[in-house]
């Protein structure tokens, strides 16, 4: 129990610190007859899959651009609609893209406070644990992932090398 409180502190904690900072006042045009402005969501996981084609293409540098944008729209949309499974997975595996192990685990972990079978979750977590060096708590996550007969179980046994 006390982990979870610590996790919660340390989302908050991130989540209020990074948005001060990156306030920009940007996105709210007033007066403006187009069409409606994407989400903030939708913005950042665009962001996170043309990182992943960067990525796939070797282009690290550029890829790490994608990523860092995409955390700003993602921590905007975590903001907007707090506790959003599919939005801490998208920042989760975001931050663990650039390095950041610690704070992809407390998303990983939080949205998963929120939704338990949530299949990216569990995946990204094994993925992590795997990066980690914790193989252990890899293969409670793909235990989690068997009675889904999915992608996201396929892949994760694959990684683990099963």
């Amino acid at each position: 129990m006390k982990k979870f409180f610590i996790i919660i502190f340390f989302y908050f904690f991130i989540t209020a610190t990074y948005s001060a900072s990156t306030k920009s006042g940007k996105g709210e045009a007033e007066g403006n007859d187009g069409p409606p402005a994407a989400s903030s969501y939708k913005l950042g996981s665009k962001y996170v899959l043309a990182a992943e084609k960067l990525e796939k293409k070797g282009k690290i540098k550029k890829a790490k651009k994608k990523y860092k944008k995409a955390l700003e729209f993602l921590f905007e949309a975590n903001e907007e609609t707090s506790g959003d499974p599919d939005i801490l997975d998208y920042l989760g595996f975001a931050s663990s893209k650039l390095g950041n192990y610690e704070n992809a685990e407390i998303y990983y972990l939080l949205g998963l406070s929120f939704d338990p079978n949530h299949k990216g979750l569990n995946k990204h977590l094994g993925e992590l644990y795997l990066t980690t060096d914790r193989k252990d708590k890899a293969l409670k996550q793909l235990k989690i992932l068997k009675t889904c007969n999915c992608e996201e179980y396929n892949k994760l046994k694959k990684l683990i090398g099963i």
